[in-house]
């Protein structure tokens, strides 16, 4: 056998194995290792109960709303959980300064929506705390009842900025105007 330049003493490594197998006596191997810890598997959820419970409540807010027979010559009234009785009572009886108005008089459901969204936006926008919104009692919708006004309820409920609605004084316009008090910035 031609030892290579680079290739070590053959006998050298003999040498060598044998002081590391001296070294090594009485050594035993290590057991197998346990395989690593799975981690735990997220617990099942429901994955429409929010959706569902969501659902539910849009449906039962807007059936109050929809139902014109509720809503003929009734005042509105709504507040968020958090809004303190004496708040809502000063809406009522108009001691917050009206900082904006909208007249939704002779829009059609649709148009009647989608100014009044982009109304609050901008009210929110310029950091108003209280408007006033005029739907009419509905005395021309005949049988359906006061339309505008079911929507504007069925509105300003979803609505989260909206902290609570009231119908207007007589002379600010009664069960056909509504006082808004919006969240402040």
């Amino acid at each position: 056998m031609t030892a290579l330049p680079d290739d070590k003493n053959p006998d050298e490594e003999s040498a060598e194995a044998r002081l590391f197998r001296e070294a090594v006596r009485g050594v035993r191997p290590l057991p197998p290792a346990a395989a690593p810890p799975r981690p735990r598997a997220a617990r099942p959820r429901a994955r429409f109960t929010r959706a569902d419970r969501a659902a539910v409540l849009r449906e039962s807010l807007e059936a109050a709303a929809a139902d014109p027979a509720a809503l003929g010559g009734e005042e509105l009234a709504f507040h968020r959980p958090q809004v303190h009785s004496t708040v809502l009572r000063k809406l009522r009886r108009g001691e917050y300064r009206v900082e904006r108005e909208i007249d939704l008089h002779g829009l059609t459901v649709i148009e009647a929506k989608e100014d009044l969204k982009l109304f609050l936006i901008r009210a929110l926008e310029q950091h108003v705390q209280c408007v006033r919104v005029v739907h009419g009692k509905g005395l021309r919708s005949g049988p359906r009842g006061p339309v505008l006004k079911a929507t504007v309820n069925a509105v300003l409920r979803r609505t989260g900025a909206v902290l609570a609605f009231v119908s207007a004084r007589q002379a600010d316009g009664g069960s056909g105007a509504v006082y808004v008090l919006l969240s402040p910035p």
